[in-house]
């Protein structure tokens, strides 16, 4: 029983440390990045499900196959969720004995100064008309900021040992614990951030932040069930865009107001002008301008004379002209029979072009800008499907509704602003214009601060471990054994240093160092330097 104990300890001594080494780190840090590749190239869920659906349509036998291994849900998927955690306890195991390893060194004194220093990388050695005691005090006097430690040696010699860099290991430490905050604020605002997008029509129309209900779509964090959303309210009061001649945007604008906090309770709008990557951050929410459309407003007078206005944005079929599609739906008032009301529904569905082009009958759009607006329309009559439980799109009909023939067309013609088409039982439909629509997505992520945060500190721990250089340098000054009898004393200095990296750089910084301690003596005045000069011997 004991040798079993023993054998299963030492198995999960070994697994440790062959899992919290730097090499392991570094393999799972490899793996990550690869991990992250399917989820680049292959469309997601969470961001959209249509281009799944394009997948699965085009790729009918591989995308079953990707679907089993999450390759459509990449970054909640359990393998990948794996490695990164993994990581995460491997960075957390390197980090820690390296923080104690470093610790020991600054706590240590640097090491004894090597009995033959000529076997150092560099090395240097002059003969100075100064006592040993006066070299000393130059040699602390020019490495004052270094980790000194002077020692006195059995022949009388006395020798200095010094070091510097030490910032190079806290450089990276640095960068490793900022890596490891980095994995957890982005692992935070997974679990506790929020994403949704709302197409709002610019003509003064309002958006709260009161539910995910409120979204046209919405990505919630693991921990969030969409009933304590930031509160927040904007309302889009017009869109301003520049097109160039060749239909390119030049630049588009949001003139919009919000209340948040205090101004919810005093229904008090403050001003903004929202733009393209310069979001509106309120009640710890980023709301982002990511994109813009037409909302066709039609009116339909039914025969009894009473009358419904609808205005529902259109899609963009091509970006380029802005030529969009869509449906606008519409129940009969005052009818209280429900299969009566579901058999008179309408909708008004084809094509809108900003700039109308006509290929005979056909419409098309010749430029993305509000210049001469048209519609061409099929108005469909019957039951819409909007009371059998199913969810469908804003942007069309259910089209099982027309194939079993309880949603017909009745009518197709092509309106300009103004201009009405009239059913066969005296309804009639009339295109009065056109609004804009403004695509918003509102952000929340309570750990974008600490990510910033991280993403500075990790480019200042990797700056300062690649700059600073970690280097050490050993002086030893001893009695000339051939004193010339004057009286003058004489010294043999000796200077070596060594470089924990082999970066370029020390040997100058060598170089300038030692010829400061054996070409200058003692004294750095002029005067002195000419009565005695040193005799030098060098070496390298």
């Amino acid at each position: 029983m004991r040798g079993h104990l023993k054998t299963a300890l030492a198995f999960l001594r070994n697994t440790w440390r062959g899992l919290t080494s730097m090499r392991t780190a570094l393999v799972l840090l490899f793996l990550l990045a690869l991990a992250a590749l399917p989820g680049a190239l292959i469309p997601q869920r969470s961001l959209n499900t249509t281009e799944v659906d394009r997948y699965f349509a085009e790729y009918p036998t591989l995308a079953p196959i990707l679907d089993k291994l999450g390759a459509f849900e990449v970054f909640g998927s359990v393998w990948f969720a794996s490695i990164y955690v993994l990581l995460f306890i491997s960075l957390i195991g390197c980090l820690l004995p390296r923080c104690y390893e470093y610790y020991k060194q600054w706590r240590s004194k640097p090491v004894r100064t090597p009995r033959n220093l000529s076997r150092m990388p560099h090395h240097e050695q002059a003969t100075l008309d100064a006592s040993v005691d006066e070299v000393m005090a130059s040699t602390r006097t020019r490495l004052r900021g270094w980790r000194m430690v002077e020692r006195e040696e059995d022949d009388g010699a006395k020798s200095i040992s010094a070091e510097r860099g030490f910032l190079r290991e806290i450089g990276n430490l640095v960068f490793h614990f900022a890596l490891v905050g980095l994995l957890v604020g982005v692992a935070g605002g997974k679990l506790y951030g929020y994403e949704g997008q709302v197409i709002v029509v610019a003509d003064g129309s309002e958006f709260c932040n009161s539910g995910t209900y409120n979204y046209d779509s919405f990505r919630a964090g693991l921990t969030v069930d969409g009933t304590q959303l930031s509160p927040f309210c904007v309302r889009v009061d017009d869109f301003d865009i520049h097109y160039q001649p060749n239909g390119q945007v030049g630049d588009y604008q949001v003139g919009l107001k919000y209340q948040s906090g205090e101004d919810l309770e005093n229904n008090t709008w403050q001003p903004y002008l929202l733009q393209v990557n310069h979001p509106l951050r309120t009640a710890g929410d980023r709301i982002y301008l990511t994109g813009n459309g037409y909302a066709p407003r039609f009116t339909v007078t039914f025969p009894d004379g009473q009358q419904r206005t609808n205005v529902i944005q259109w899609q963009p079929a091509d970006p380029a002209t802005m030529l969009s599609q869509g449906a606008t739906k519409f129940d009969p008032p005052g009818v209280l029979d429900e299969e009566q009301r579901r058999k008179s529904q309408i909708a008004v569905t084809g094509l809108f072009a900003p700039t109308a082009a006509f290929d005979g009958a056909i419409l098309s759009s010749r430029f993305p800008d509000l210049l001469d607006p048209a519609a061409a329309v099929d108005v469909l009559r019957g039951d819409l499907g909007l009371d059998s439980g199913r969810g469908q799109s804003i942007f069309g009909v259910d089209q099982s509704m027309v194939d079993q023939g309880r949603l017909q067309r009745v009518a197709r013609e092509n309106l300009r602003v103004g201009e009405e088409v009239r059913l066969d039982d005296g309804t009639t439909v009339r295109f009065d214009g056109v609004e804009r629509w403004a695509n918003l997505q509102a952000s929340h992520d309570p750990f974008q601060p600490w990510v910033l945060l991280f993403a500075v500190l990790v480019i200042f721990g990797i700056s300062t471990s690649l700059m600073i250089k970690r280097r050490r340098v050993w002086v030893r000054a001893a009695p000339h054994p051939d004193q010339d009898g004057s009286g003058s004393a004489r010294t043999v200095v000796e200077v070596g240093g060594l470089a924990r990296t082999d970066q370029a750089g020390y040997g100058e910084e060598f170089t300038r160092l030692a010829a400061d301690l054996l070409g200058t003596g003692v004294d750095h005045s002029p005067k002195s330097r000419a009565a005695t000069g040193p005799a030098r011997e060098r070496k390298s």
